[in-house]
């Protein structure tokens, strides 16, 4: 966590998917760092409660809470927990997110497990949360990406998945939209995570891609930042790219 705090998320409870490691971890920390409670989950028990120890050693405060987004009765435990332990709700961040190596199309059952973590289960923690985000309005913000625009080789799965998520984030936004929760997507670009290597260390990776502005997950929180700290009648059903490019 950086060394110098804010108030700016003070008394706000934030849950973050995929917390446990990359962009998810890294807007975490910089929550925490701006004083919310944060919610730190992913499927693995031992990366999560590393990053709460070390919002913790900095002064924040985190629970973790070890959740599998696509299995629904552990993201009504999520949501469940987090009320138990905080009271309340105000951020959500939808970052979980799956690729998989494969051909043109891959095998139905690896292409309906991406289009599980990335478009389904965004819709059942949005249903979850959406009870207690409209009590007081709300932030509800998704990790989108620009091969949801423009799709690169071998990348089906993956493109079909965060070309459907757009448009629910768009859907979510006009359906919320008179109980104050503004729904907004993060394009966040080419950014060097554990799960990201398995589209930018290719050989033959897309040209647009190998010339974009190459990340690291620190390099998307002011973004994250900057949309959790909007009113909640603000910015809704929009896109925020970090692309070195048109989308």
């Amino acid at each position: 966590m950086a060394a110098e705090h804010s108030t700016s998320l003070a008394g706000q409870v934030a849950i973050v998917t995929g917390s446990g490691r990359g962009i998810g971890r890294a807007i975490a920390l910089a929550y925490a760092n701006a004083g919310a409670q944060v919610v730190i989950t992913a499927r693995s028990q031992d990366q999560i409660d590393a990053v709460r120890d070390e919002i913790s050693a900095a002064g924040g405060t985190a629970i973790a809470v070890r959740a599998d987004v696509t299995n629904r009765a552990d993201v009504t435990a999520l949501v469940a927990q987090t009320l138990e332990a905080f009271g309340r709700l105000d951020i959500v961040v939808a970052n979980a997110g799956a690729t998989s190596p494969e051909n043109p199309v891959s095998p139905i059952d690896d292409f309906a497990y991406v289009v599980d973590v990335n478009l389904t289960s965004v819709q059942h923690l949005a249903l979850t949360c959406e009870p207690h985000l409209r009590e007081r309005g709300g932030k509800f913000i998704v990790m989108g990406s620009g091969a949801g625009r423009r799709p690169f080789k071998g990348g089906a799965s993956y493109s079909v998945s965060k070309a459907a998520v757009s448009m629910l984030v768009r859907c979510l936004a006009v359906e919320w939209r008179e109980s104050a929760i503004a729904v907004n997507e993060i394009v966040p670009g080419p950014v060097h995570t554990e799960m990201a290597a398995k589209i930018l260390d290719v050989p033959n990776i897309d040209a647009a891609i190998r010339m974009d502005w190459h990340k690291t997950p620190d390099d998307v929180t002011p973004l994250a930042l900057f949309l959790a700290q909007q009113p909640n009648n603000g910015p809704s059903g929009q896109v925020f790219s970090l692309l070195g490019r048109d989308l």
